[in-house]
């Protein structure tokens, strides 16, 4: 009877990057919720400081018409806050991911390394670089070497498990870098919905003033009901904007990672295939 033959299973990646995906990041609902509190701190004492008003309570410098914004200014100013926070996070996340010198040259030479046959050589180069591309290039580099001098297998098993190795290690990789990109992601939308709220309560409070004064409008009101419902939609599109470009930066930074990792691992495959 024949024996049947499989693919060998592929090893856990390495416990560098497993421990990478752990650490990578902030808590971050006990953020946001600290964000929240300090948000209203802010609004509070320092947009509320009676230095921003005069004796009749109106507004003389910037903070304090921003105060004006009424209720939903706190909550803008937690998204704002959130968007910051989280964008220096993985700013520097990102920024290690990226390791040591270009990649460019990196995977050049980890091609050259590999098509010369120096495999040792290629893994060395990938600790010096302590990234994650290096780190999936060092475990498909061992998963090479052990397959060179596997004999139970055909060319097509090994291939598959070579890819199979640079698959696992990246899925490993990934999460750590796309961590928190969600949290981002969904200020671009909601701020602009949460300021659109503070909007309406603006406008509301404009027409009940212009209804109190059966037919004469009470100017003060009105002209304070349209600024805070200018002021609302100022912070919500403000906001919105830079979530979404950092958004768009993180996740253009991450796709550049990730063809690196496809450019080395089908690199990988070409040359096994020709040599073996």
């Amino acid at each position: 009877m024949e024996k049947k033959t499989t693919a060998p299973a592929a090893k856990p990646a390495n416990k560098k990057a497993a421990t990478q995906k752990k650490s990578g990041g902030l808590g971050s609902g006990l953020i946001i919720f600290l964000l929240l509190i300090l948000g209203i701190l802010i609004y509070s004492f320092i947009l509320g400081s009676p230095s921003n008003f005069d004796d009749q309570g109106h507004p003389t410098n910037f903070m304090g018409i921003i105060y004006k914004g009424g209720i939903i200014v706190p909550i803008l100013i937690t998204c704002l806050l959130t968007t910051i926070v989280f964008s220096i996070e993985r700013f520097i996340t990102i920024g290690k991911s990226g390791g040591k010198g270009n990649l460019d040259v990196f995977v050049n030479k980890i091609r050259s390394m590999v098509s010369a046959g120096n495999l040792d050589e290629a893994i060395k180069e990938c600790d010096k670089q302590k990234g994650t591309v290096g780190n999936v290039a060092k475990t498909a580099l061992q998963k090479y070497n052990e397959l060179v001098n596997e004999k139970e297998f055909s060319k097509d098993q090994k291939l598959a498990a070579l890819q199979k190795e640079v698959d696992e290690a990246t899925s490993l990789e990934l999460p750590m870098l796309e961590k928190n990109l969600s949290i981002l992601s969904t200020l671009g939308s909601v701020s602009t919905l949460i300021a659109l709220l503070g909007t309406v309560l603006g406008m509301i409070r404009s027409f009940f003033a212009i209804g109190e004064g059966g037919g004469a409008p009470d100017a003060a009101e009105l002209a304070t009901g349209i600024a805070e419902a200018l002021i609302n939609t100022g912070l919500g599109i403000g906001t919105s904007a830079v979530a979404i470009i950092m958004y768009n930066l993180f996740t253009s930074k991450i796709d550049g990672l990730t063809y690196k990792i496809d450019e080395i691992g089908m690199s990988l495959q070409q040359t096994f295939s020709a040599n073996n």
